[in-house]
């Protein structure tokens, strides 16, 4: 990979932030992300993004199936996707670095409609596409990310040529191998199309109670339909996937140390608190309380 770029990463990170990961001010919708020692799996929702990791490597877990993410690779997010995650490869002397960039969906279909209807996509796609992608990352695309975070060191240069940057990243991301999903969400009748809407529905209410056959229906999908195509999607069913996010932000609230348990767990949708407290316990191998203030890592 580019060495002066993970050289700029690792300074940067270390300069301007007192955490793992810093978003970098200089260019829109990117996180520089810097790791000297190997992690324990965190949970996580990831949004559509694109990483590439220039040094080092990690695992990725989604429904029970863990997917090694090395140097040299790009992994592609279509939808919001609930994973766990560790760093398997990092050390002071060789910090594990990466770049993850938030995907504009709007952008992909306008540089979508540019391309005009002479350009299939279709032909593109050799196998099952799913939400959560990694492969060895394309020269272009890899060299267009480290370009885009190199700007940054020139704002000048960043007011300028960001956005023709980021619109390059997206038609690579676009034209990637493993950018099949993201393709399919360019048809906003496709059922990737409706389960992305359907999993913002969620997310948007995630502390409300779900009537599932409801969500189809706005949707435009039959139950049955509805729970295949979101299983495919989000690995998990929708009310699986409502706990989970209820678990991941009452974490994030009992880092942040303001509230009790039991006020952690009625914000997140919880009727009983004790139910609550069972079933964090269940996901994350520690009780509520002993998460209280504790730090969040950037996974």
């Amino acid at each position: 990979m580019n060495d002066r770029t993970i050289q700029n990463i690792d300074q940067y990170v270390q300069k301007f932030s007192q955490s793992d990961y810093i978003r970098v001010k200089e260019v829109e919708n990117l996180i520089a992300i810097r790791h000297t020692q190997i992690t324990t799996f965190e949970g996580n929702v990831y949004e559509p993004i694109a990483c590439l990791i220039l040094q080092g490597s990690k695992e990725i877990g989604m429904n029970g199936h863990v997917t090694q993410f090395t140097a040299g690779q790009a992994l592609i997010v279509s939808h919001d996707t609930l994973v766990t995650a560790r760093v398997t490869e990092a050390s002071v002397d060789k910090p594990f670095i990466s770049l993850v960039l938030s995907i504009d969906l709007a952008l992909l279909r306008e540089i979508h409609l540019e391309m005009g209807e002479q350009h299939d996509l279709s032909g593109l796609d050799h196998q099952k596409a799913g939400s959560l992608e990694i492969a060895q990352a394309d020269e272009k695309l890899a060299n267009a990310i480290c370009r885009y975070f190199d700007m940054s060191q020139d704002p000048l240069e960043a007011s300028i040529m960001a956005p023709i940057v980021m619109k390059e990243i997206h038609f690579r991301l676009l034209t990637a191998r493993h950018g099949g999903m993201l393709r399919q969400l360019l048809n906003r009748d496709s059922h990737a199309s409706r389960i992305y809407k359907a999993i913002g529905q969620i997310r948007e209410s995630f502390s409300k109670t779900l009537v599932v056959a409801e969500l189809a229906k706005s949707v435009g999908m039959s139950a049955s339909s509805f729970h295949e195509h979101f299983k495919t999607v989000a690995g998990t069913t929708p009310l699986q996937y409502q706990k989970e996010l209820r678990l991941l932000e009452a974490r994030k609230l009992l880092s942040d140390g303001s509230l009790s348990v039991s006020q952690t767990a009625f914000n997140v949708g919880y009727e009983s608190a004790t139910q609550f407290s069972r079933e964090y316990a269940r996901k994350f191998n520690v009780s509520p309380r002993e998460d209280v203030g504790r730090e969040l890592m950037a996974v």
